[in-house]
């Protein structure tokens, strides 16, 4: 049975909680137990607590009750303890006003009927009627009455404020909303300025502010300011379901300035909280500023909708979802009116679904920079730039002779594939095209032309249909009886069945009979190039021994074409590096890249300069090869060239730099339709992460989690949760970096995993407790604990169990304290034989922890012999600082068992090999000073507490 003491203590627990689920179902569990004691005060102060708890967790519903039962007991039989919580209940009055407002079920004459009960009580009570009329002018501007709310706020803003007036934050909110609506956004930005500059403490701020700044920084040209607001409020409230209309604010914010790929994002994030959502209000204003976002991307990309009841998760159209988001939102905005007998919420909807980009672009991203134009936008740039915005080598059309026959333009375009000149190669075969392609075609100029337009396929990645074309020009040579030719594009067609694992078997058949073939047949060009194509096969293949053995076979400088040799040393490289030979690797990139220098070829001198990059010791050689790269890189390889610049910037010390490089192949990515941006959003926030830039880091992290668990890679996703949880701590965003904990022990809730499984619970208990949340940290240890035995690791058990019982001494519950104190004893004891360091470390440390929480239960003896040994048994293994610290801890025992003569000689030892300045050598020393006293050493004591700066009057 409850006692009223426990459960006062679980209240304040409760009420000590955050906001959200947890705590509400904390408090409703408490409810229950509160209820089956019969306490009326405590049962009154719960549910008061739970109309506070339901508003700002995310289900105001819920606190019309627990509000109406607290008025109903009010009223019913005044007790003093009603006197003493009178102003809380009465400030519950304005919750009650809102969340009416919220749901279109709710009649409106109920509501100024508890308008009109909340004035008749502040009145009797005394209090101003400022919070009355601010709430009467909150209803007038719902239904959309301009006069009677500009009466209204008058009078609210000339009556003066007390103690029930909201907050010195959300007082000037609604008045900068208020003044957004009526144009004046000037006026609303600098009545924000003293508010900002204040220190606000309200739960719901400064978030609430900025946010009612957005527009309003927006339309008087402070772009800064508004980023700003944007980044800092979306921060605070993106994982509270209870701000769902403001992220709707935020979503339209990210529309209006252009930011469509983050207003995207946003939407994805937080799409499945309308499952769950606050109010039918948060539902429709959130439904239709989603919607008006997603018109502005491309119909067909999709958004990922999270499982919810028995619809499955799913990729939606983002058209489909704009569509069925635009008739939630319709459809709610005439529920309100009906309500209401007015078109204020149809209007307001209207003008939100039609929300479109308005004036210059404000870049909000921390991972794309700019804005990514639509597929089927004029904006959107295709031409062949490099980074510099030049024009890159080979990429202008070449002139084509205007009395070149079929033949001829033939031969060029085979010419021109052979130098890797992808422009010269498209513009001869649009001039044969143009020319020739009407007239019939003779069978050799036939059999050319398909195995080009196989060419022509493969590069433009459409590999099914080049497979086709590749067979039928295979044919069509073999009928001419050119058994070379036929064998060169078997050769061809062999390496692009193997790059399907499917086909890959007959892919490298297909290929080595070519390369046999040609052996025989062919030239010394068109061996070495069938040699070269069978290790192409094989390293589609992941065979990266037995291709590098046929690329070595190919005589170096024996074949008189450069651009043959200079494939083949990529490919060797490629090899080299797969195999990890490294310094092979780096001489075989760097040959490549002077190969490739010679030629003068766009394309292979990138993949050469990215090839040495990756092979370079040193990271500064790295990036002034990745810089070649960049030079001559066309747009379409962009990609891969910062994010190896970005690499090798990072291992050179230099993470603001790679920052930029990381956000622009994400940027890339996006604009591409690219895949993989999620893993390069988790690189660009480890980037940001140690650049130290952590709000940055935590935005694109949170980013990467979405897009990897999107892509269903469980193990990254996992991974880059890890991180972001390791940038929540430094932000000092101690919950949600325990729900990501959390949500990671539960990911790893497998055999295989429980090592890591405990390690999570262990790291979460040590955050609860460096948080001085030491009860929930001491039931994160005991599962971490347990986690450890079914893995089969006791050193690892018996650390988390230690830290259990200490977390429980600082909790204040000793007797929990004791019972695990007799587990670690049993682990000590079964790890007596193993005398490697950790387990050493381990004993000695739990022998520590035994002898506080004894001492803590008045048993100082037993804990003094706990602690016999233990320091030498530390020094053993070079731990000298947790040696000390337990001498000191035995000094103190003995001065608590009255032997401070022990106590000297132990203090003396211990005082003299400590570093100077350190917190032992103050600890120390007091408890010296200490043991001279008892001792009758009062002149002694006096000159160790001066040399070591002791508050002489200070009672440890």
């Amino acid at each position: 049975m409850d006692t009223i003491e426990d459960l006062w203590r679980v209240f304040r627990q409760v009420c000590n909680m955050p906001f959200g689920p947890g705590q509400i179902a904390a408090l409703e569990q408490l409810l229950r137990r509160v209820d089956a004691a019969e306490d009326r005060e405590l049962a009154f102060v719960t549910r008061l607590q739970g109309t506070n708890a339901y508003t700002y967790g995310g289900e105001p519903a819920k606190s019309f009750v627990t509000f109406s039962w607290c008025l109903a007991e009010f009223d019913r039989d005044p007790q003093p303890y009603h006197a003493r919580y009178a102003g809380q209940l009465l400030w519950h009055f304005k919750y009650m006003v809102n969340l009416m407002l919220k749901f279109p079920e709710v009649p409106l004459d109920r509501t100024y009927a508890v308008i009109d009960d909340m004035e008749q009580r502040y009145r009797a009570g005394g209090h101003s009627l400022q919070a009355v009329y601010k709430h009467r002018f909150r209803v007038a501007e719902h239904v959309g009455d301009g006069d009677a709310a500009a009466h209204w706020y008058r009078l609210w803003q000339t009556t003066p404020r007390d103690n029930l007036s909201d907050c010195a934050g959300c007082d000037p909110t609604t008045e900068v909303q208020y003044l957004a609506d009526t144009g004046r956004y000037a006026e609303a930005a600098a009545l924000a300025e003293p508010v900002l500059a204040g220190r606000l403490t309200c739960s719901e701020q400064p978030q609430a502010i900025l946010t009612a700044l957005l527009v309003p920084y927006l339309r008087s040209g402070r772009h800064e300011d508004a980023r700003n607001a944007h980044r800092t409020a979306y921060r605070r409230m993106r994982g509270n379901i209870s701000d769902l209309w403001d992220i709707g604010d935020h979503i339209e914010f990210c529309t209006v300035t252009g930011n469509e790929a983050r207003a995207l994002e946003l939407v994805e994030r937080h799409l499945d909280w309308l499952d769950r959502s606050p109010s039918p209000a948060a539902t429709m204003h959130f439904a239709a500023t989603a919607s008006a976002a997603l018109k502005q991307v491309d119909g067909e990309l999709t958004v990922y909708r999270r499982a919810a009841g028995d619809r499955p998760a799913a990729d939606v159209p983002a058209a489909r979802l704009a569509a069925e988001l635009a008739r939630t939102a319709t459809e709610l905005a005439a529920r309100f009116d009906a309500r209401n007998g007015t078109s204020r919420q149809s209007e307001l909807a209207a003008a939100r679904l039609a929300m479109q980009p308005t004036g210059e672009h404000l870049p909000l991203s921390a991972s794309v920079r700019r804005r990514v134009p639509r597929s089927d936008s004029p904006a959107a740039d295709r031409r062949p730039l490099n980074v510099e915005g030049a024009v890159v080598p080979n990429s202008v059309p070449p002139e084509i002779p205007a009395e070149a026959g079929a033949d001829q333009l033939l031969d060029l375009a085979e010419s021109s594939w052979h130098r890797h000149d992808r422009t010269g190669f498209r513009a001869a075969l649009a001039a044969y095209d143009e020319r020739f392609g009407a007239a019939e075609e003779s069978p050799s100029a036939r059999a050319r032309r398909l195995e080009l337009r196989a060419a022509e396929l493969s590069d433009g990645e459409q590999v099914a249909e080049a497979i086709e074309t590749a067979r039928a020009a295979t044919a069509a040579h073999r009928e001419l009886g050119d058994e070379v030719r036929a064998q060169v594009v078997a050769s061809r067609l062999g390496v692009l069945l193997a790059m399907a694992e499917e086909s890959r078997q007959e892919g490298l058949a297909l290929v080595e009979a070519a390369a046999g073939a040609l052996d025989r047949l062919g030239d010394d060009r068109q061996r070495a190039a069938a040699s070269d194509r069978v290790a192409l096969a094989l390293m589609h293949g992941e065979r990266w021994d037995e291709a590098l053995a046929v690329l070595e076979r190919i005589p170096a400088g024996a074949v008189d074409d450069p651009y043959l040799e200079l494939r083949v040393a990529l490919h060797r490289a490629h090899a080299l590096e797969e195999l990890e030979k490294a310094d092979e690797f780096r001489a075989a990139a760097e040959r490549a890249r002077t190969l490739a220098r010679e030629l003068g070829v766009a394309e292979l001198l990138m993949s050469a300069c990215l090839a040495y990059a990756r092979a370079a010791d040193d990271p500064a050689e790295a990036v002034t090869a990745c810089d070649e790269a960049l030079r001559v890189a066309p747009r379409a390889a962009l990609i891969a060239v910062r994010v190896t610049r970005a690499r090798a910037l990072m291992a050179a010390g230099r993470a603001d730099d790679a920052v930029d490089d990381f956000a622009e192949a994400v940027t890339l990515c996006v604009e591409q339709s690219a895949p993989g941006d999620a893993l390069l959003r988790w690189e660009l926030a480890n980037a940001y992460r140690v650049a130290g830039r952590l709000h940055e880091a935590a935005e694109v992290a949170e980013e990467a989690v979405i897009g990897l668990d999107k892509l269903g890679a469980q193990v990254q996703a996992d991974r880059c949760r890890y991180l972001l949880a390791g940038i929540y701590q430094g932000l000092g965003e101690i919950d949600p970096a325990l729900a990501l904990l959390e949500q990671l022990a539960e990911n790893l809730d497998g055999p295989d995993n429980l090592p890591h499984r405990a390690e999570m619970l262990e790291e979460a208990g040590g955050l609860l407790y460096d948080a001085d949340r030491d009860a929930a940290a001491a039931g994160r240890f005991a599962a971490a604990a347990s986690a450890y035995e079914l893995a089969g690791h006791p050193v690892d058990e018996l650390r988390a169990r230690r830290r259990e019982a200490y977390a429980w001494m600082w909790a204040g519950d000793g007797a929990a304290a004791l019972r695990v104190l007799e587990v670690m004893d049993r682990l000590a004891a079964a790890l007596a034989e193993d005398s490697e360091p950790p387990a050493t470390y381990e004993r000695a440390m739990a022998a520590e922890v035994a002898a506080r929480v004894l001492a803590g239960d008045g048993r100082e003896n037993e804990a003094l012999d706990r602690l016999d040994g233990v320091p030498d048994r530390l020094r053993t293994i070079e731990a000298f600082g947790e040696a000390a610290q337990v001498e000191i801890f035995t000094g103190e025992l003995l001065l608590r068992l009255d032997r401070p003569a022990e106590a000297e000689r132990l203090l003396r030892v211990v005082l003299g090999g400590l570093p100077v300045g350190s917190r032992p050598v103050q600890q120390a020393a007091w408890l010296l000073a200490q043991a001279l006293d008892r001792l009758g050493r009062p002149d002694e004591a006096a000159k160790l507490r001066t040399e070591h700066d002791l508050d002489h009057d200070h009672d440890d």
